[in-house]
């Protein structure tokens, strides 16, 4: 199975993706926000980062930036986490880096699928 490093500043959002990817067999990374996500992401080259947008200090799209221009890190494919589901900010997303997004709040059918495709891509 793949280790995921989710980096979600909201503890019960938190919990619940630990949840479904430990109730799906991954191994799971955690930072509450974006420097410690950034170094964990350097340290432990995850399979799949999921990334909330809106996060203390560097938000997750300036985060993705970083990351994409990472060499060490750019590869790894990087899911939004995001309440921001409205007209342009899919575009918006993609443009930092992300390579998809998952609505707040989650659906658990959805979140397990979007990540499953991704990771079949990778």
């Amino acid at each position: 199975m793949a280790k995921v490093l989710i980096i979600e500043d909201n503890a019960t959002n938190m919990t619940l993706a630990i949840f479904l990817l430990n109730s799906v067999r991954h191994t799971v990374l955690s930072a509450t926000d974006a420097e410690a996500g950034l170094a964990l992401a350097r340290a432990e080259q995850p399979d799949l980062i999921l990334m909330d947008i809106q996060l203390p200090g560097m938000d997750g799209l300036e985060a993705t930036v970083l990351l994409k221009r990472d060499e060490a890190t750019r590869t790894i494919p990087v899911i939004a986490l995001t309440a921001l589901a409205m007209k342009g900010d899919e575009a918006r997303i993609r443009a930092a880096g992300c390579d998809g997004y998952i609505a707040k709040p989650m659906r658990y059918l959805e979140f397990l699928k979007t990540i499953a495709a991704q990771l079949a891509r990778t």
